[in-house]
């Protein structure tokens, strides 16, 4: 997590770096979209058939690698065209991971403490997350960029070599109905059916918000790199307070309301940064309440699937989830960049919140209404 979190800063700084555009930041994040996306089509399979701690490291020694070259090269020849090829690679080893990841839980706590698990895991994920975004910040700030990534690839190799203590109980490996088994399965039932076609509106919606909160920091506000990493890891403070509320919330109020009401008020949050003009602080402490919202939601969405699928299948049904619901994730990034490139920050984000209001009313009038889940 603490690598995924330099990238978040990192990655994007180093692109506007280069070439001082809101637009090539979109594209970059396009790009890393769709390789997630392509990749969803058969990493489930991966995590299905192989052993599943053994698909967490070689994604961490692949990402270590990858990251680590972007340095290399950038101080060979500094120049921007490698991140388009480095970056999205990096993007489909960590879809390949984040699969592996959600399937292995179930192996290793009880299906009545899933929801509980994914929370904890959540808060030491954004104490990560916390630290991540500052200190790339800050070493962007002082060494540039390039060597924030260059330190961010061994907080893989670092993982790697964790992943090699974790064990797993016992789990039975099967192949059965094929590939397109877990969409079939996520599509017959009307729950997740509904979570997915809501959760690809989220993507779509909010898939570019960070590199509109960069832009607007740097660009309109002027402020240094270590103010974006702070601002950024200010994000993570709602995670690890969503992450500690989130199992007694849903066992209070059902599956279905909270999840409508988190999304609510992560749309919300968003209107209200883009009315919060140039009050650092207020972004700040706006993309905290944002990052609390989406991760309820997100545990109490992820939680369900694990808690219904069967285990055999679980790799391919949470792959098939991923890659519907980031389908127009590229999309999204690239539509909303290029316009905030012409209209500015502001009407961008504040559609972007609008929208999330709209897809949780939505989900009123479906099956997550019911607060039996």
């Amino acid at each position: 997590m603490l690598g995924d979190a330099f990238s978040t800063v990192a990655v994007p700084l180093l692109a506007l770096h280069a070439t001082g555009s809101v637009a090539q930041m979109g594209v970059l994040t396009a790009l890393t979209g769709v390789a997630s996306v392509v990749t969803g089509t058969f990493a489930g399979g991966i995590v299905d058939r192989f052993d599943r701690r053994r698909v967490l490291v070689v994604c961490d020694v692949g990402r270590f690698l990858l990251y680590g070259l972007i340095p290399v090269l950038w101080w060979w020849s500094p120049v921007i065209w490698p991140l388009y090829v480095i970056v999205p690679l990096a993007a489909a080893l960590g879809m390949v991971f984040n699969v592996a990841y959600v399937t292995v839980l179930p192996s290793i706590v009880d299906p009545g403490d899933i929801t509980r698990a994914n929370g904890m895991l959540y808060g030491v994920f954004a104490v990560a997350g916390v630290a991540g975004p500052a200190l790339a910040g800050v070493v962007s700030g002082v060494f540039g960029p390039a060597a924030a990534i260059g330190l961010d690839s061994v907080t893989f190799l670092v993982s790697a070599f964790g992943l090699r203590f974790i064990r797993l109980r016992p789990y039975a490996r099967e192949e059965t109905g094929g590939r397109l088994a877990g969409a079939r399965f996520l599509l017959g039932n009307p729950v997740l059916r509904t979570m997915t076609i809501l959760l690809t509106a989220l993507i779509f919606l909010t898939a570019g918000l960070d590199d509109l909160v960069v832009f607007h920091l740097k660009e309109n506000l002027e402020q240094p790199d270590a103010v974006v990493g702070y601002v950024l890891g200010a994000g993570a403070i709602g995670t690890i307070i969503g992450s500690m509320v989130v199992a007694r919330v849903r066992r209070r109020l059902g599956f279905g309301p909270t999840w409508l009401a988190s999304t609510t008020l992560a749309g919300l949050a968003v209107i209200a940064v883009a009315l919060s003009g140039g009050v650092v602080a207020g972004i700040g402490a706006l993309m905290a309440l944002f990052s609390l919202a989406i991760t309820v939601g997100a545990i109490c969405s992820m939680s369900l699937r694990q808690e219904i699928t069967p285990a055999h299948l679980l790799g391919r049904v949470t792959a098939a989830f991923w890659t519907i619901h980031f389908a127009l994730g590229p999309l999204g990034a690239t539509l909303a960049t290029w316009t905030a490139a012409g209209q500015g920050v502001a009407p961008v984000v504040t559609l972007m919140g609008a929208g999330l209001v709209l897809t949780a009313a939505g989900g009123l009038f479906s099956p997550l209404r019911r607060s039996g889940l």
